[in-house]
């Protein structure tokens, strides 16, 4: 099977997730026979090193395949993007970590919340980890879960932000989650109470920025010599940009038999209807394009064996955050245009991608003057402080 088989069998399972978008909003998480189907798939394991049963796929294969998910539910894409870009962040842990999660189960999910808003306390071996840490998508489906926090000094200065790795024991999950959008991602709290965690299971982003990580001893595979934020961050964009894809080709769909009684015309003879489609098609088309040629060229240079210039991962920034902006103002246009009907309660596709589009801005990767400045920074050649490049 190769990672096209697999993008094939994702693109194959769009009418059945389609058909659950309903059902996982009423859930508030994904449905379980979603995630068992994207599983067969082997959509999990695109990111996960080769040494478990991983494809340690190119990257751009595993956004392709979580636009596809999300054009047909964007709560299940947005659960697969972030779930499914895990085990690439595990591949970069000290190999005893790797061997914990996937030594007996190759097909361990991995959920997150790297907001460090737990507290950390330095013991012999390892750190004590305690907190709450929000809105931790897919994680009634992970066996484990990445959890930021801020190592401090004995003054209380922070010293260190590391990503703890905690198994699912370890853990209590408090469902909290009921939005306006993204209702079925399921993205809920998680509770740590004076939890253990040894040192190899407590990566810092020092060696994750510096791209030099005790998991390429195991891992020598191009994908993991990526910049996090890039990762991250386009992990973040993609399924937005999935949700506006499926709602321009929803809207479109609807548009091709929708009669206008105020103005007795069909609404596809509106030329201003026409335009509207128009400028949504080109602004999802060129967020797709940017994101999609940003990764290809970092994962050639990686290939290469070549240094990842600081001007192009100003660029992947600049570029994802104005792909969400593109999208989530394509799919207002479209909802402006799309009637009274499309406001009812019910399966309405191009409403329902509005409210996920609007709830996936709010997220921290999808703020805009923070990520743009920095480009502007990087052209003006000012020196650059940011974690996130």
């Amino acid at each position: 099977m190769s990672d096209e088989d697999v993008l094939d069998a994702v693109r194959a399972l769009a009418p059945a997730l389609r058909e659950r978008a309903a059902e996982a909003e009423g859930l508030r998480k994904v449905p379980e026979a979603s995630i068992k189907e994207l599983t067969d798939t082997g959509f999990f394991r695109l990111l996960q090193p080769r040494a478990y049963g991983g494809r340690a796929a190119h990257p751009g294969i595993f956004y392709e395949a979580v636009k596809e998910i999300a054009k047909a539910c964007g709560s299940t894409g947005w659960v697969a993007s972030v779930v499914g870009v895990h085990p690439w962040h595990v591949a970069l842990y000290d190999p005893r970590a790797q061997e914990e999660v996937w030594g007996t189960d190759r097909d361990t999910r991995i959920c997150s919340s790297y907001a460090p808003t737990g507290k950390v306390a330095p013991v012999a071996g390892g750190f004590t980890l305690s907190g709450r840490w929000h809105f931790s998508s897919g994680c009634d489906h992970a066996d484990w879960a990445l959890l930021g926090a801020l190592v401090t000094d004995a003054e209380g200065r922070p010293v260190d932000m590391r990503t703890f790795l905690v198994p699912r024991t370890r853990y209590r999950i408090d469902e909290v989650w009921d939005t306006v959008g993204l209702r079925g991602s399921g993205s809920n709290d998680i509770v740590v109470e004076e939890v253990f965690v040894p040192e190899h299971r407590a990566l810092s982003f020092g060696p994750v920025t510096a791209l030099d990580v005790p998991g390429h001893a195991v891992n020598p595979e191009p994908l993991y010599r990526l910049p996090y934020a890039s990762i991250f961050t386009t992990t973040i964009s993609t399924p937005i940009v999935g949700i506006a894809e499926g709602a321009y080709e929803g809207y479109v769909a609807a548009t091709r038999e929708r009669f206008r009684t105020s103005y007795g015309q069909q609404v596809a003879e509106d030329p201003f209807a026409q335009v509207r489609i128009a400028r949504a098609a080109s602004d999802i088309d060129a967020s797709w394009l940017q994101l999609r040629r940003n990764i290809a060229d970092l994962h050639a240079l990686a290939e290469r064996g070549e240094p990842l210039p600081l001007d192009l991962r100003t660029r992947v920034r600049r570029d994802q955050v104005l792909a969400t902006e593109r999208c989530v103002a394509a799919v207002d246009l479209l909802m402006e245009n799309a009637g009274g009907g499309a406001m009812r309660t019910g399966t309405n596709a191009v409403q329902r991608a509005w409210r996920d589009v609007h709830t996936g801005r709010g997220h921290a990767a999808n703020d805009p003057e923070r990520a743009l400045v920095l480009f502007g920074q990087g052209a003006l050649g000012l020196d650059i402080q940011d974690t996130m490049l």
